[in-house]
């Protein structure tokens, strides 16, 4: 029998993240208290009595029958095991049979510090942090950093990636980038984080935020390079204007000194995942924005975990609106999802306020068979909601003027909606992963509504205060605790909706939620995915059945489970965190915080059909690093590298990773382009 594979590697913390990625990109959150201390039900206890499984099943549309089997080998909690070699990925490595789409040999796990991709497949890189995009952005230079320089250049760690056509440009595409967080420690030589300089900080404000820049494409290839100072080309940043919109809009609660009638924001905070819209603009969801702001109080902060001191980056010290006792609102007009106009790069960016106001993962929309968006959103924090928007506009075909202007309201009116799941086998959850005795982790669900227009749904909340404070209408209406609902992605085919739960090793420890039928393993270091499918197959539906679609971890570990499929034909995978599909139908999944000893990669894996639950391993990123970011196109696939190098101890003068330059050069999150050598489609 062999050894299951290390659940830690050497510089782990809270998961597989070093503490240097946990101070920069969420404040430690996983060392807080957890913020939802509501004593709503989770999915194990919710009425036992649920619907049956056939019954479920009937009033949705059917997803193929999942079922895995065993007991799982019971986690120590605490402990940490002495990483080892990663073993080779089951007996997917080395072959390039498998569905359409993933017929490649599959990559090792490893921790190489580069982009380690299947044989036959090239890569570059597209371009890097502070590559200038606009006209009179100088080249980068790490010793002569300014903020005026970085304003016009590629920003740090990009995270969610877009590419949309452009029309009239042969082979050019518009790429999209957020950049969700700063690691001044990996930015500025001799960087002193108890006494950051007033430059260090302004130049940390321009790397936030997004950029767009069009990428000229090699039509034997499939490479990348971007077209540098293009007239769409872009950067947003922690102090550009941004226009608050919909139903919370001018409330009193989004108004401050600078900003009486509480419509103008300054900047986007910590964009994370995102998504595409079927109008042509982006989607950009704000997630842990809350350790930008100090001196909180249990009064201003609203279940959000502002912290009650100094923040990390000390930018109190350097505008006052990032100290909440001298501007107690500011706060409130972070935490949305932002809408882009790429094609329009003299638009204001609107924040949605009728999407809701929480930790933003992501924000992808589906179309109602009437043409109406629905937008699915997870709230990235332990124990927390999975939420959708169902529009009351019809989006307007075609690229006129007047259709877009119409599409650019769609999301200021609608109904905002959380997620109440219910188990089938409450009573066969005991936390070890081990399979209900009908066959499945599986369930049915219901969408409560919270707010619609200035009509709130919640007793005791104004609309104004559901959308500011949309956790707490959640914790009101008995909303289900969900481990990090992170990236959401409905297929294109199916309709199925896949939401990546990352990882909760909180559950079931004392004082906290256990193991339920969504969530069946204590101490949940791996995550899983789950699979939703509307009732009747309508995005607008206020009912659904879900099902675990994979419970991940090491393959050899009985509680793992690959949607059916032999389980010594994938690789291992842990901590899935952003997904998109390809043009096949194939699920991608790109992985954050690996507890398995190898880097952190990106995974496909086939959901439809005899070989649905096939999972192979494409690439893995460099040391420190995370995957983000994943676009899948016939001819190649786009990933985000964000924080290489990123390791406990790491410096400028003291770098864990050499990527992307070499030795002597200063480590820089980038986008890199993978493609096969023969010019043909990815995976066939």
């Amino acid at each position: 029998m062999r050894r299951l594979l290390p659940l830690l590697s050497p510089n782990s913390h809270g998961g597989g993240r070093s503490a240097l990625t946990c101070r920069y990109r969420c404040g430690d959150a996983c060392f807080h208290e957890v913020p939802n201390t509501s004593d709503n039900e989770y999915v194990g206890d919710v009425i036992a009595g649920a619907l049956s499984r056939r019954s479920v099943m009937r009033t949705a549309a059917a997803v193929t029958v999942a079922a895995t089997a065993g007991t799982a080998v019971a986690l120590q909690g605490g402990q940490q095991a002495v990483a080892a070699e990663p073993r080779a990925a089951g007996r997917t490595t080395g072959r390039t049979g498998g569905a359409r789409g993933l017929r490649f040999a599959a990559v090792a796990p490893n921790r190489d510090d580069k982009v380690t991709v299947p044989d036959g497949y090239a890569q570059n890189v597209v371009i890097r942090w502070g590559e200038p995009i606009l006209r009179g952005a100088p080249a980068f230079d790490a010793d002569r950093q300014t903020a005026k320089a970085q304003a016009g250049q590629f920003g740090y760690n990009n995270d969610f990636l877009s590419l949309l056509p452009l029309r009239g440009e042969y082979g050019r595409q518009v790429l999209v980038a957020n950049h969700e967080y700063t690691d001044e420690n990996l930015m500025f030589k001799g960087y002193d984080p108890e006494n950051p300089t007033r430059e260090q900080v302004e130049i940390a404000w321009a790397a936030h935020g997004l950029s767009v820049v069009v990428v000229q494409e090699e039509h034997r290839s499939g490479r990348l390079t971007p077209v540098t100072r293009h007239p769409l080309n872009r950067r947003l940043t922690a102090t550009s204007e941004f226009e608050l919109t919909g139903p919370a809009a001018g409330s009193d609660l989004l108004r401050t000194s600078a900003d009486p009638a509480g419509r103008t924001v300054l900047g986007t905070l910590n964009n994370c995942a995102g998504g595409t819209t079927p109008w042509g603009t982006t989607l950009h969801g704000e997630e842990n924005f809350n350790q930008y702001f100090a001196n909180g109080s249990s009064a201003t902060d609203k279940r959000y975990g502002i912290g009650s001191g100094a923040t990390e980056r000390k930018w109190e010290r350097f505008d006052k609106r990032f100290d909440v006792r001298q501007e107690p609102n500011e706060s409130h007009r972070f935490g949305w999802v932002v809408e882009l106009d790429p094609y329009d790069p003299e638009s204001t960016p609107r924040k949605r306020t009728a999407l809701g106001r929480f930790k933003h993962e992501a924000a992808q929309p589906r179309l109602t068979a009437d043409g109406r968006p629905v937008v699915y959103m997870g709230d990235d924090e332990r124990f927390d909601y999975f939420y959708k928007f169902v529009s009351s506009k019809r989006m307007m075909k075609g690229s006129s003027r007047r259709a877009r202007e119409h599409n650019l309201t769609l999301l200021d009116e609608g109904t905002l909606y959380v997620a109440k799941l219910t188990g089938d086998s409450p009573q066969d959850i005991d936390g070890t992963g081990k399979l209900p005795n009908d066959g499945e982790f599986d369930g049915s669900g219901v969408w409560i509504p919270l707010a619609t227009g200035d009509v709130s749904h919640v007793p005791g909340m104004t609309a104004d205060e559901v959308y500011v404070f949309t956790r707490l209408a959640g914790d009101k209406v008995g909303a289900t605790k969900m481990d990090r609902p992170e990236d959401v992605e409905p297929s294109p085919r199916t309709g199925r909706v896949y939401v990546a739960l990352t990882n909760n090793s909180n559950r079931g420890k004392p004082g906290q939620p256990g193991a339920d039928e969504a969530n069946p393993r204590n101490l949940n270091k791996h995550g899983q995915i789950l699979e939703l499918a509307e009732h009747w197959d309508d995005p607008a539906s206020d009912g659904f059945a879900w099902r675990l679609f994979l419970v991940a971890g090491d393959p050899d570990d009985p509680a793992t489970y690959f949607a059916g499929y032999p389980k010594d034909a994938v690789s291992p995978i842990s901590c899935p965190d952003n997904v998109a599909f390809d043009p096949y139908g194939n699920l991608w999944i790109s992985t954050d915080g690996n507890q398995l000893g190898s880097h952190d990669g990106l995974f496909a894996v086939a959901t439809q059909g005899e070989r649905r639950g096939e999972l192979k391993q494409f690439l893995t990123v460099p040391a420190g690093a995370e995957t983000c970011g994943p676009i899948i196109q016939e001819r190649r696939v786009v990933v985000a590298v964000q924080h290489p190098g990123e390791i406990d101890g790491a410096s400028v003068e003291k770098p864990a990773s050499v990527w992307p330059d070499g030795p002597g050069r200063i480590v820089r999150p980038a986008v890199v382009a993978v493609y096969r050598k023969d010019g043909r489609n990815i995976g066939v």
